[in-house]
């Protein structure tokens, strides 16, 4: 605790920066004390890593399969904050939170048939996210959730169902429903264990739990049925259900369990409402970002990054300021 509150005082004007509007903030070089920097782990799946083309490219050479990108937020925080901090970025596409707390994962690179094959596939197991977080560390932001709920293949049973179905119905909804109170229950419980193993291995550590944005809009009118670029052939009702019943339960599943094992919630569905997949300025990609060739499975481009970063670095200098 003394070495954190050292730190403190070399933070400066960092509490008056998170105070203002939620722009990219450009720090690097602003104080030779800021050298002396804040060590941060950023953890999550792919809504973290980044892992499509839309959201920067692949930077870590030989692959491991995570496919964390250069637009992803936690990237674009650790240029825009310079030498304030120390990243390590161990999110990863495809992780569960069971995962992040403590069990190796096989990550799955770009390989989902049958949108897309990996020639790189399978990869190497990558150890447990949570091994990253030491007793040195002062902030850990994760995001996850999406794949405990099983979001992936949720979104697959829909396009599955909804194919011939002319649009018309909630043939997705009818399958599924009856599963998703126990889904969000496993999600309430694994990330409560996760929050209270991340506390054990950095004690003084502060807690950043990362929602996730808006991906269907209230208006589903606006996604065409059998657009690919959209959500294919999900229903209007599905689309409907999917936000009503799954997305925004998710995020209030992730906010509670946050509260109650002293983790700070990072809002991103809010900032994002005008923003889903079928907006015209979309910060979300739908199943393809480009047919036939550029997968992207629902996950957010470099805006979509973009506006995480913001809330992020705001949520972040706000924990390790003095006040």
């Amino acid at each position: 605790m003394t070495r954190f509150r050292k730190r403190l005082a070399l933070l400066g004007s960092a509490a008056t920066l998170a105070a203002g509007a939620l722009v990219p903030v450009q720090l690097a070089g602003a104080s030779p004390a800021a050298a002396a920097s804040y060590e941060w782990v950023a953890l999550g799946d792919s809504y973290t890593a980044g892992v499509i083309p839309a959201a920067g490219d692949v930077f870590e050479y030989p692959r491991d399969g995570c496919e964390r990108t250069d637009r992803s937020y936690p990237q674009v925080i650790d240029r825009d904050l310079g030498s304030l901090i120390e990243l390590t970025n161990v999110s990863c596409g495809a992780a569960t939170i069971e995962d992040i707390t403590f069990r190796a994962q096989e990550p799955i690179g770009r390989h989902l048939p049958p949108f897309s094959e990996d020639p790189d596939y399978p990869f190497p197991a990558v150890p447990p996210q949570s091994e990253a977080v030491t007793s040195g560390t002062d902030v850990v932001t994760v995001g996850a959730g999406g794949n405990t709920l099983g979001f992936a293949q949720m979104l697959i049973t829909c396009l599955e169902r909804g194919s011939g179905s002319g649009g018309v119905g909630t043939p997705c909804r009818d399958e599924l429903a009856g599963s998703v109170p126990e889904r969000l229950n496993k999600v309430s419980t694994d990330y409560g264990e996760m929050l209270d193993k991340l506390r054990e291995r950095a004690p003084h550590a502060k807690l950043l739990s990362v929602g996730y944005p808006t991906v269907v809009p209230e208006d589903t009118s606006k996604c065409g049925y059998n657009n690919f670029e959209q959500f294919g052939s999900i229903t209007r009702g599905d689309l409907d259900w999917l936000r009503e019943d799954v997305l925004e339960p998710l995020n209030k599943v992730i906010e509670k369990s946050s509260g109650d094992h002293d983790a700070s919630f990072v809002d991103l569905y809010d900032s994002s409402r005008n923003h889903s997949v079928c907006d015209s300025g979309k910060w979300v990609e739908g199943i393809f970002t480009r047919l036939p060739d550029q997968v992207a499975f629902v996950h957010p481009n470099a805006r979509g990054h973009q506006n995480a970063a913001d809330h992020v670095t705001s949520a972040l200098l706000n924990a390790i300021s003095p006040n």
